[in-house]
């Protein structure tokens, strides 16, 4: 297991009556979390960023279907998994709620680049995850397709 696997991170934030939830991969569980706060540890390292951002790009623009995979068609957890296993031999669970649940939390002003970006009405309903690329933006796979847009977007 690389260095990047062992340092992982989460964020939670309230937004627009959403729940706004990011992460890293991670291999701990973490069920202490709030609508607005969780806990944090470490971050992803530059250079496995480099690589799931690189695979991210390169499928801007790729359909969106529910429960696919890749690699020309996603669905935002199947967007996510794709790239993590591509760009960091990484393997994440398979939904956005699994996703979340296997991750530790943090608040969203310690969100590093390569964080998952989770929304949902509660911890218990998450119903889409992002890549965070920084500068408040994020990759991810929603109704038109595989898009760059802000975190805070309405998706």
């Amino acid at each position: 297991m690389n260095k990047f696997v062992k340092r992982l991170i989460t964020t939670t934030v309230a937004l627009l009556g959403l729940v706004t939830f990011a992460t890293t991969t991670a291999s701990a569980k973490s069920t202490t979390s709030t609508k607005s706060t969780a806990k944090a540890t470490a971050v992803i390292n530059k250079t496995t960023y480099k690589a799931v951002y690189k695979i991210a790009k390169a499928h801007l623009g790729a359909r969106y279907v529910y429960g696919a995979t890749g690699p020309s068609a996603f669905d935002c957890s199947g967007f996510t998994s794709y790239v993590y296993n591509h760009g960091a031999d990484f393997t994440l669970p398979r939904t956005a709620q699994a996703q979340y649940n296997a991750n530790k939390h943090v608040t969203y002003a310690h969100i590093k680049k390569g964080d998952l970006v989770f929304f949902g009405t509660s911890k218990w309903a998450i119903s889409h995850v992002g890549l965070y690329v920084g500068k408040g933006q994020m990759i991810d796979a929603q109704n038109r397709g595989v898009v760059k847009e802000a975190v805070h977007a309405p998706w």
